[in-house]
C-alpha cells in the first residue's frame, strides 16, 4: 500500500494542475495537497488516485474530479460570511468532506446510501479528522432539529436546489449546488442577504442525480 510520503510528488502535480485551471484560494489548494485522495478509492485504482478526473466508487456513485472539489469549495468560502458550520448533502466516499474539514469547523454531512456512509466515517476516522458528523439519511431534507448553516454544499444534482436547504441559509450564509438533469447542469451560487436570496448560474458540470429517500 502506498504511504502518505509517496503520493508527495503525486499530490503537489496534482495542486499545480489545480492552479493553472484556475484555483487561487490557498486553503482550498492546502487542503487538496494535505487530504489522501487513495485513502477514499478502492485499491484497484491508486494509479488513478490524483489524476484530475472522477472515479467510480460502487453504488452507481463517484468520487468528484479534483477540480470539481475545489471549484465547489472555493466558491462556497469566497460566498459564505462565516465558515463555520457546512452542510453537506451527498458524504458518498467522505473525500469532499474531508476537504471541507479543513477549511470549515464543523461539518455535518448526509449520506442516502448506508454503507457509503458507514466506509467514509470509517475512511474519516481513520484519519483522524474529528470535526466531521456524519449522518445516514434522506439530504434533501436537511438536518434535524438544526436552524441555521453558514453554508451548504450539494454534491449530487436536482431539477431546483430544496427548499429544506435554503430555509438552512444563516444570514450572510451560502449554498453551492449543481443544478440540471442528466443532460446539461450548471453551478449554483445561493446566498442570503439580508433576508433575500441572490442566485448565480456558472460553470457547466456533470453529477449523478439527487434522490430523496434511503437506501441500505
Amino acid at each position: 500500500m502506498e504511504t502518505e510520503a509517496d503520493t508527495g510528488p503525486a499530490r503537489a502535480r496534482l495542486v499545480e494542475t489545480l492552479r493553472r485551471k484556475g484555483i487561487h484560494n490557498s486553503d482550498v489548494l492546502a487542503a487538496i495537497q494535505q487530504v489522501p485522495r487513495h485513502r477514499f478509492i478502492d485499491p484497484g485504482q491508486l494509479s488513478q488516485a490524483y489524476a484530475d478526473h472522477a472515479l467510480p466508487i460502487g453504488h452507481d456513485q463517484t468520487i468528484s474530479q479534483p477540480f470539481v472539489v475545489a471549484l465547489m469549495t472555493e466558491k462556497l468560502l469566497a460566498c459564505s460570511a462565516q465558515h463555520g458550520d457546512v452542510l453537506e448533502i451527498g458524504t458518498g466516499c467522505g473525500y469532499q468532506t474531508a476537504v471541507l474539514a479543513r477549511v470549515f469547523e464543523q461539518v455535518y454531512s448526509v449520506e442516502r446510501i448506508e454503507p457509503l456512509a458507514a466506509l467514509a466515517g470509517e475512511t474519516l476516522s481513520s484519519l483522524n479528522i474529528t470535526n466531521v458528523t456524519l449522518r445516514h439519511g434522506d439530504g434533501t431534507q436537511g438536518w434535524p432539529n438544526r436552524v441555521a448553516f453558514d453554508a451548504v454544499l450539494v454534491t449530487a444534482a436536482a431539477e431546483t436546489v430544496p427548499e429544506p436547504l435554503l430555509s438552512l441559509l444563516a444570514p450572510g450564509g451560502c449554498l453551492v449546488a449543481p443544478v440540471g438533469g442528466r443532460r446539461s447542469q450548471h453551478l449554483r451560487t445561493i446566498t442570503r442577504d439580508e433576508g433575500h436570496l441572490r442566485t448565480v448560474d456558472a460553470e457547466g458540470v456533470r453529477f449523478v442525480p439527487l434522490l430523496t429517500g434511503t437506501r441500505c
